[in-house]
């Protein structure tokens, strides 16, 4: 605990309060999404979502890495319950919408060894973010993002 303490106080303020915004997001989205469903969940996100920034791709790009080595810090730090890849890519998406930076979610799906898999990631200037390992791959992706689609019947 005193080791997170310590790592915590060394982040720079912007990035302390995006760990924070993703500590009290992420439960949330995982409540949700197991009561109301994907759609109902991913439309109340969306009404919090900025116009899209002005501000340069790179500055964007900067920011966007930043929130999701934050939101995946807060997943491996603070969760009770692992959330799922989909609960990770909506903090994400939420966060990045917030600030007005353009990305999209992103699910893909694959049979490996007779089952059914489905991966969930989010992109911003074609590149994944929550990535590292482009695991990404070696799903099928939707050929639409997930982002741009109204929601569903309420």
């Amino acid at each position: 605990m005193w080791e997170q303490l310590r790592r915590f106080s060394a982040l720079e303020r912007t990035a302390r309060g995006i760990f924070l915004r993703a500590i009290v997001l992420l439960p949330l989205i995982s409540l949700s999404l197991r009561l109301r469903g994907f759609r109902k969940t991913q439309a109340s996100l969306q009404k919090f979502l900025a116009p899209p920034a002005a501000s340069g791709a790179e500055s964007s790009r900067i920011r966007a890495d930043l929130t999701a080595r934050m939101v995946r810090a807060a997943v491996r730090d603070c969760s009770l319950d692992h959330p799922t890849c989909l609960e990770e890519s909506l903090a994400i998406w939420s966060l990045l919408g917030r600030e007005g930076i353009v990305c999209e979610l992103r699910i893909g799906v694959r049979k490996h060894d007779e089952k059914f898999e489905a991966h969930a990631w989010v992109e911003c200037g074609g590149a994944a973010l929550n990535e590292p390992e482009a695991m990404h791959e070696h799903y099928a992706a939707f050929d639409a993002a997930l982002s741009s689609l109204p929601p569903g019947p309420q």
